[in-house]
């Protein structure tokens, strides 16, 4: 049943002023991530052995100030009238020509001073690509995009428990490496998670950066979790990471590089068994035994899932 006013309310509406009270410029920050070919040493160059996969994510350096020629995310500022996943997909596409991107929110950031120019809230989006659908290119406020391949490790440095109750403070690392301009971007995040009668609350606070604008590091280690996070719980996510057709042997890398270990291959196999279907077509250059390629199965992707994490 629609909603339908009553002529008090209209006039309500008609002598209410909204500008009465303050309001935040609204923006959007995407983090893309895609695989990408990695470095070879000379152990991988044996032509048994397919060319290494690395997880990149993929930033702009900023044309104009604040933070002039740092790395950013791309995004920008709502217009009037856009959703919020409208003004993602204009920005990503106009800042970098990525377009038809999984993308999805995960968060919103709204700590005080985090943008040097005002009241700014931005909501972040996670985006995943089949990086060789793209040739990136730089434009509006972004004069340059690149892909940066993405290392996080953890430490955790406080865990004290009292009952109910919980602190755990983890220090996280942020590596991010372009080779061919011989960049390296890093910072320190330390995270807290509060439990209070197995109610959760968790903050980050940056502790030191190199070259990433605003509180960008934290966004990007945030999106970064979400996708363990996704990967750990049923793996479907990591599909969006992959071209149409690829081998299990490559479907296992990207899982394991995202969760940061290796997996035991029968069991991966047969849990992503079900989200798999051969072709009649293998991979050139793959050794002796060209490898099998698949795509995924879209009738049981969009259907149930196991849920139990891969290990």
């Amino acid at each position: 049943m629609n909603y339908q006013m009553t002529e008090e309310e209209k006039q309500f509406l008609k002598q209410y002023d909204i500008t009465k009270y303050d309001q935040p410029s609204v923006t959007v920050d995407i983090a893309v991530f895609a695989v990408t070919p990695g470095r070879e040493s000379e152990t991988d160059r044996d032509y048994r052995k397919e060319t290494p996969l690395e997880l990149s994510l993929l930033l702009i350096r900023r044309g104009g100030y604040p933070y002039k020629d740092w790395w950013a995310l791309p995004g920008g500022f709502t217009h009037p009238g856009d959703s919020l996943e409208e003004c993602a997909r204009r920005e990503l596409c106009e800042e970098t020509s990525v377009s038809n991107a999984y993308l999805r929110p995960f968060g919103t950031f709204s700590e005080s001073g985090r943008d040097p120019r005002g009241w700014i809230i931005s909501n972040g989006f996670l985006a995943l690509v089949d990086a060789k659908d793209y040739r990136i290119r730089g434009g509006t406020d972004a004069w340059d995009a690149r892909w940066f391949r993405v290392r996080v490790s953890d430490q955790e440095i406080l865990k004290k428990v009292e009952g109910t109750n919980a602190r755990i403070r983890t220090l996280h690392h942020l590596d991010l490496e372009n080779d061919q301009l011989e960049i390296r971007l890093q910072a320190d995040v330390e995270e807290e998670r509060v439990f209070s009668q197995h109610h959760e609350e968790v903050s980050y606070r940056i502790l030191s950066r190199e070259g990433i604008a605003f509180d960008h590091s934290k966004i990007i280690l945030r999106a970064f979790a979400v996708l363990r996070q996704e990967t750990e719980r049923d793996g479907k996510i990591v599909f969006d990471l992959m071209p149409e057709k690829f081998t299990l042997y490559q479907l296992q890398e990207v899982h394991e590089i995202i969760l940061d270990r290796k997996l035991v291959t029968p069991n991966f196999r047969r849990k992503i068994a079900p989200f798999v279907t051969e072709t009649d077509e293998s991979a050139a250059g793959a050794g002796h035994r060209p490898a099998k390629l698949f795509r995924r199965n879209l009738e049981a992707f969009y259907g149930s899932a196991d849920k139990s994490a891969l290990s």
